[in-house]
């Protein structure tokens, strides 16, 4: 099925950080983890990408310049282009709302290769990803982003990350306004894929908004909050996190903060 991860080579290090954290690691086997990823400022770094495809689609369909973007972090893009087209003083934004969605899907593959090269691996990023991939059980790693799916499989493509995810299991910025809907239906699509349930705290977000921790609080999921975006580690404490971490570079630490509590 596409978007399904192919193995990765196993990671140097990787060895040496599972046994250490074998007394919850047989929790995992017994009924696996679903592990969500934000993408922009968890994953990497899109250096205006998104932007660029709104601007581009909203000439296209407005014959014009967009004003202004409204803010992006932690918000989906649905949310997104309903309070921009608003902003920009387009009458009954909400008329316009799925031509707009439709129009970044089948856009954003044609972004130009120049633009693509722009985005970057955050540190820490592949290591990551591929220790969570190895941890023995079931841990299905997929995105819960902002994203509409096929921005996000540019993004994760330009950055050489997708073999490491299950794309189909994920959830994407089309489906809701509210983040929190992303998670229920990334349940469903992980437990079609896979075949099992991952309920409650079965489920992990990681995310660099407070957007993602709410999510996660509101939906019963657990959290790993990450201050590689424009919220500090203190504000995403404060925002009830389960744990913060100042980025992905500390791969036995990630470790523990995802798997920790199943």
């Amino acid at each position: 099925m596409a978007g399904r991860p192919t193995p990765r080579p196993e990671t140097p290090g990787t060895p040496e950080i599972c046994p250490r954290l074998s007394w919850y690691l047989r929790g995992v086997a017994d009924g696996g983890v679903l592990v969500l990823w934000d993408v922009d400022y968890t994953l990497i770094d899109s250096a205006g990408l998104g932007e660029e495809l709104y601007r581009s689609v909203f000439r296209e369909l407005f014959g014009g310049e967009l004003p202004g973007m409204v803010p992006m972090a932690g918000r989906t893009d649905r949310a997104i282009v309903a309070d921009t087209l608003a902003r920009a003083g387009i009458s009954d934004p909400a008329a316009h709302l799925e031509e707009f969605l439709a129009l970044m899907a089948a856009r954003a593959p044609e972004l130009p290769w120049p633009a693509r090269e722009r985005v970057r691996v955050l540190p820490g990023v592949p290591a990551a990803l591929a220790a969570l991939g190895s941890v023995p059980g079931r841990v299905v790693q997929s995105v819960l982003t902002g994203n509409v799916p096929a921005l996000a499989r540019v993004k994760l493509g330009a950055a050489g990350l997708t073999s490491y995810l299950d794309l189909d299991a994920g959830a994407y910025g089309d489906h809701h306004e509210v983040r929190a809907e992303l998670v229920h239906q990334a349940r469903r699509n992980a437990a079609r894929v896979h075949g099992t349930s991952f309920g409650g705290t079965a489920t992990v977000l990681i995310g660099d908004t407070p957007l993602d921790v709410a999510a996660a609080q509101a939906t019963g999921a657990r959290s790993v909050a990450v201050a590689t975006g424009r919220s500090a580690a203190a504000e995403l404490a404060a925002a009830g996190a389960g744990a913060v971490l100042p980025d992905l570079t500390d791969t036995a630490a990630v470790l523990t903060a995802v798997l920790d509590g199943r």
